[in-house]
């Protein structure tokens, strides 16, 4: 029986930010295909949004490289994630030369896949109709793939967005097929949870990841294999702090350890209410109590 060659891929082709139900469809569809053709599934992406290299406003982005890399490994099974540099010979390169040198001849393109609106190659020259033509040239083939729709609305990485940054993490799961979610490694904070009796883990945004709407969450919180509750704040502390500085901190239901320097992943399930400035201690502590009720409550009833 012929033996999958690493070298011979069948590749989805996108920046895949978010990771959404649209972009699943392309995923299974190179999954299928490397079944068929004996290759291997991969995606085929960029480090940086293409825009970033002639905008001077940075394109926020769902999700981090690192956590682009897990939800295509976790949710479809693909290990073999392409991250090339979008740099200015990238930006410049002739489509033709996109295909043919880096995807088929570098990164040994057998079967592509890509979506209907995928544009590549200089000033996004390319498009689907021309892949097309180029892989029956090359001998190879190709899948266009439809844009999804929900509700009449298109499943993408825009409309993604402004439902994170108001803070519609239920509505963005819809889109997604799956909670939206940061990875990190935990950090030293000021440990003031400590202080009123509420320990609580800090992570941090990386800079180029957008920041959802301020407020608290219920979360799950994966350390290891093992699944936890959480209260997680998105904002800036304003009953403690003067500072506008974002911090992400989350309680950790039904745990006690240390966890400084350890990487684990935050999965954001509903926005329970506003970031609030308290009178006292005592009051953000009576409400964080709240908070943690709240969020057994949410998952009580969503399991």
């Amino acid at each position: 029986m012929e033996q999958t060659n690493p070298l011979r891929r069948s590749l989805a082709l996108g920046f895949f930010d978010g990771i959404h139900r649209g972009h699943g469809m392309l995923l299974q569809k190179a999954i299928e295909r490397a079944d068929e053709l004996h290759l291997t599934p991969a995606v085929f992406t960029f480090d940086r949004h293409p825009s970033d290299l002639y905008s001077d406003i940075p394109v926020q982005l769902i999700n981090s490289a690192q956590d682009r890399a897990d939800l295509i490994h976790r949710l479809y099974g693909i290990n073999d994630v392409i991250f090339s540099h979008f740099d200015e010979a990238m930006m410049r390169m002739p489509w033709e030369d996109f295909i043919t040198k880096i995807l088929y001849n570098e990164y040994g393109a057998r079967h592509l896949v890509c979506g209907e609106d995928f544009h590549f190659g200089y000033r996004g020259e390319g498009d689907p109709q021309k892949l097309q033509q180029k892989c029956e040239e090359l001998g190879i083939k190709c899948d266009i793939i439809p844009l999804m729709e929900i509700d009449q609305i298109k499943v993408g990485s825009t409309y993604i967005r402004h439902l994170l940054e108001e803070g519609s993490m239920e509505r963005a799961t819809e889109f997604l097929g799956h909670p939206h979610c940061l990875s990190h490694t935990v950090e030293h904070g000021k440990k003031l949870g400590s202080s009123i009796g509420i320990p609580t883990i800090n992570l941090t945004i990386p800079s180029h990841v957008l920041t959802p709407a301020h407020g608290v969450y219920a979360t799950r919180v994966y350390i290891d294999n093992n699944c936890y509750m959480g209260a997680t704040n998105i904002g800036i502390r304003p009953t403690v702090d003067d500072s506008t500085h974002v911090t992400v901190e989350t309680f950790i239901l039904d745990f006690s350890g240390n966890l400084y320097g350890r990487a684990l992943r935050v999965d954001f399930h509903k926005r329970l209410r506003a970031e609030k400035k308290f009178a006292s201690l005592d009051e953000l502590k009576t409400q964080i109590q709240r908070d943690m009720d709240a969020t057994r409550s949410y998952f009580a009833s969503h399991c």
